[in-house]
């Protein structure tokens, strides 16, 4: 697996597990990989994956329509325990 293989699987695995549709997952994969071949520098050392995901997750929270984003972060409440 190269580079580039390694960009769009993990970015669409990462998005699919976060509630996109595969089709959203696929669309933002190929931009991802878009703008990691324009991309000269990553903003810090070894940080080029972290920046293409942040534009990838942006990418695809517009790919997306209102109602969707609202059933999809809309999640079970975990089980807090009182403070004793």
């Amino acid at each position: 697996m190269n580079h580039l293989e390694f960009i769009e699987k993990n970015v669409r695995e990462i998005l699919i597990k976060q509630g996109f549709s595969s089709s959203v997952a696929q669309g933002v994969a190929w931009q991802a990989l878009d703008l990691y071949k324009r991309m000269s520098q990553a903003s810090k050392k070894g940080a080029i994956f972290d920046d293409v995901m942040r534009h990838s997750k942006a990418w695809a929270d517009k790919q997306v329509s209102k109602s969707e984003v609202t059933k999809r972060k809309r999640i079970q409440p975990k089980d807090q325990g009182g403070l004793f």
